[in-house]
């Protein structure tokens, strides 16, 4: 199964239980603007300036902005984790700052759940 701008020779297999379903219709990966585009606007090529790395994923996110399947892009690249390339309009390292902060929440959460109720 091919994911987004997934080069058909770097294809691998991802295993059906990870991978969010949109609909009964097919994988949410079947809807994915980005299928049409080129995968090098979503991942860096080696040595990348910072200024074409910077202008390269401002494209990647334009094309994400207008995909109707963003979303469940994003939670699978967080899910799985994606460590390289634009997905769901989010780049990496912007990827890394959301799990931080949801890896936070949660064990906030989970202390608050602890804490015997003032009374």
């Amino acid at each position: 199964m091919l994911l987004p701008h997934q080069p058909l020779q770097d294809a691998a297999v991802v295993p059906a239980q990870r991978v969010p379903a949109r609909d009964e219709a097919g994988p949410w990966h079947s809807e994915a603007v980005c299928r049409r585009d080129e995968a090098g606007l979503f991942f860096a090529p080696s040595k990348e300036p910072t200024a074409a790395r910077l202008a390269r994923e401002e494209a990647a996110k334009r094309v994400c902005a207008r995909c109707p399947v963003m979303i469940e892009c994003r939670e699978h690249a967080l899910l799985q984790p994606e460590p390289y390339g634009v997905w769901g309009g989010l780049t990496a390292a912007e990827r890394r700052v959301v799990l931080a902060r949801r890896r936070r929440r949660d064990a906030e959460l989970q202390r608050s759940a602890r804490m015997p109720a003032a009374g």
